[in-house]
């Protein structure tokens, strides 16, 4: 199976290059534009004499956050950039370096931030989930409990990073109204219980709420529907703007952008088989009402 990079490219679409798995294994971790440009930062304010309460009392945001974005944990928005412009002199900077910041890639694993480039330009979208609720699809405490569960630990400042990806990667939904979300999950993932009742009832409320566009699909597969093409497990098929087809498979502590068109071919087979054997979305809804009665 080939594994890809992707980039967009300047006018909007994406290249893909196969590169070697060792390449991919070294690429630099997602937070290093950040620790870059809070390193920036963090001298700018120095050189100009002031402590971080000083800076954070300036730029009218807390001295955490200043703390936050100086230790690369932070993505800075337009206005701390700015502000941060202003009261460090004016030298230009902090806005030339925030424009290498990709903008929702902290708190994403190194292995996924590629497919979550890719994902953005795409111009359709299929996901098939055995595990657990798709990230596109989770609630916020949904989200929260499965990176407080995973191992090892992380710290706060992480955890909340990896959330705000989470969350932000969800706009891709809301964004684009015209592109085809496909959603194939198993009834088990939403049976699995989390929190207490009324956090189960938050998370089929809010897959609900996002899979009633008429440009989201989600097909559950029940409980009875026996053995089937996608027992390898979960996969996501994306078609770029080119009309190149993509898969991504994950596991432990890994996960892999597919490109060979012949594997792509055999995945796109084995979920438009799986869709025809799932309940089709109406009966999916009521199935994810009927769960949410019985809490």
């Amino acid at each position: 199976m080939g594994i890809v990079e992707g980039d967009a490219d300047a006018a909007g679409g994406v290249e893909t290059r196969a590169v070697p798995a060792g390449e991919w294994e070294r690429e630099p971790h997602p937070s290093d534009s950040l620790r870059t440009f809070g390193a920036v930062v963090q001298a700018l304010r120095e050189h100009a004499g002031l402590s971080r309460a000083d800076l954070a009392a300036r730029v009218q945001y807390s001295k955490h956050t200043v703390e936050s974005v100086e230790l690369g944990r932070r993505m800075p928005d337009a206005a701390f950039v700015d502000r941060a412009e202003e009261v460090t002199g004016n030298t230009g900077a902090l806005r030339k370096a925030a424009r290498h910041l990709t903008r929702g890639e902290a708190g994403l694993a190194a292995w996924f931030r590629r497919w979550a480039r890719l994902e953005r330009e795409a111009v359709s979208l299929c996901t098939y989930e055995c595990r657990l609720v798709p990230g596109l699809l989770q609630s916020e405490a949904y989200a929260r409990a499965v990176f407080e569960g995973t191992i090892p630990l992380r710290t706060d400042e992480e955890l909340e990073a990896q959330l705000a990806a989470r969350m932000e990667r969800q706009a891709v939904m809301r964004e684009r109204p015209t592109v085809p979300f496909s959603f194939i999950v198993e009834e088990h993932v939403f049976r699995r219980r989390f929190g207490d009742a009324e956090a189960m009832r938050e998370l089929l409320d809010h897959v609900l709420e996002r899979s009633t566009p008429r440009n989201v699909t989600l097909q559950v597969v029940p409980l009875d529907a026996g053995l089937h093409a996608c027992l390898d497990g979960p996969v996501q098929i994306l078609e770029t703007p080119e009309g190149q087809r993509l898969g991504y498979s994950e596991g432990q502590k890994n996960g892999r952008l597919i490109s060979d068109p012949k594997e792509v071919s055999v995945l796109c087979q084995r979920y438009d088989t799986l869709r025809s054997q799932a309940l089709n979305p109406k009966e999916s809804r009521d199935l994810l009402e009927r769960l949410r009665g019985e809490l």
